[in-house]
């Protein structure tokens, strides 16, 4: 379960941490009197809250130098989706004057079974990003779960990010926090990004916060304090694909991705990735899916705008190649569409397969490495 933005600094609050003062406006709210009622005064920032990273880079977070500069900001916002998902609140916050910026995360390393912290002196952008360009700019620090992160242990993450003093203490002292706070929530990962440096102190001008589903159990008043729908979860396409029953993730790329199980398609997108093209999508048919199933898949594809092209991996175990090809073939005469398609089939009744393919002068290619070559230089 991913937390909002602002749901996130509520509960960094509750455990005592300061945040910058803001306001959530809901659709529908007045933003000029919301904005008076709160007392913030400009400059400000206008922020869309989804369930997406990247907000800053998608223009979703704004800086205004008045009221009225606010609420025509927050206007645009309303009606700008972020990587297609349109905002389910605003949160209007007071402007933060500060010297630097940090990144600090707390996640779950599943090969060590434990906690590490990620610090870095470098925030304001992804960690990704951080890691690419400045990789030994980035601290890790593994935590015992057992006895937990210790001050003196926070206080050396804070040295190895070249801080001292009383902004050292100001810090380690938020690393406490932050880790009590994925313990206590159950949590995959606490992220503050950017932590800016305001004098002598930290403060998290951005929080995320997301939840292990399998422990929501235990967290019911999350789930029933929400106070805005969670839209900001799946955008249009993927919405429209859980109507059909079709486990589908959009993408940033323009390949169209199908593959018969979770661990052949990731390779697949792996695949494309490194002969330098850009998956649209993740979708798995299964194992054992029949024609019907394969022609959704397809059909689902054909008018997914993202994908301007569609490659399928289907390796037969225990899903038949005719079925397969039988599904493809009835997708593509159905839908009429000039899109192109290449097809990678192997496996249980694959000769088969490739004839009823062939007929609709649809080639199938039998090596994986070939076929992906072929899709990426379409």
């Amino acid at each position: 379960m991913k937390l909002y933005e602002f749901e996130a600094k509520e509960i960094l609050r509750m455990y005592g941490v300061e945040t910058p003062l803001s306001v959530l406006v809901m659709p529908g709210d007045d933003v000029a009197a919301k904005v008076r009622e709160a007392g913030l005064e400009p400059p400000l920032v206008v922020k869309s809250q989804v369930l997406v990273a990247g907000r800053g880079k998608a223009g979703g977070i704004k800086l205004v130098e008045s009221v009225e500069e606010a609420v025509r900001v927050a206007e645009e916002l309303w009606r700008k989706p972020i990587k297609g998902i349109l905002p389910g609140a605003l949160l209007v916050e007071r402007a933060v004057p500060h010297e630097a910026e940090l990144y600090t995360s707390i996640i779950i390393d599943r090969s060590e079974r434990r906690p590490v912290v990620l610090a870095s002196r470098y925030g304001g952008m992804d960690i990704e990003e951080i890691a690419r360009e400045k990789p030994e700019s980035i601290v890790r620090y593994y935590v015992d779960p057992f006895l937990g992160l210790r001050g003196y242990e926070a206080r050396m993450v804070g040295k190895e990010i070249g801080l001292s003093g009383r902004l050292l203490n100001s810090y380690a002292s938020f690393l406490q926090v932050l880790y009590r706070v994925f313990t206590a929530l159950e949590a995959e990962l606490v992220e503050s990004n950017p932590l800016a440096i305001v004098g002598d102190k930290v403060v998290p001008l951005d929080a995320r916060i997301i939840v292990d589903d399998n422990s929501l159990f235990r967290h019911k008043e999350l789930v029933e304090r929400r106070r805005v729908e969670q839209r900001g979860e799946y955008t249009e396409w993927e919405v429209k694909a859980r109507s059909q029953g079709l486990p589908f993730v959009e993408l940033d790329g323009d390949i169209g991705i199908i593959g018969n199980g979770a661990g052949l398609t990731m390779a697949t997108m792996d695949l494309v990735y490194h002969f330098g093209g850009r998956p649209a999508n993740f979708l798995d048919i299964g194992g054992g899916a029949r024609a019907e199933l394969v022609k959704k898949a397809v059909s689902f594809l054909l008018e997914f705008p993202k994908a301007s092209k569609i490659f399928i991996n289907v390796f037969g175990g225990i899903t038949r190649g005719d079925e397969v090809a039988r599904g493809i073939v009835a997708a593509v005469r159905e839908s009429g569409s000039s899109k192109p398609l290449v097809v990678r089939l192997s496996g249980t009744r694959e000769e088969e397969g490739r004839r009823i393919l062939e007929d609709a002068s649809i080639y199938a290619y039998t090596d994986p490495v070939e076929a992906v070559k072929k899709v990426v230089s379409l």
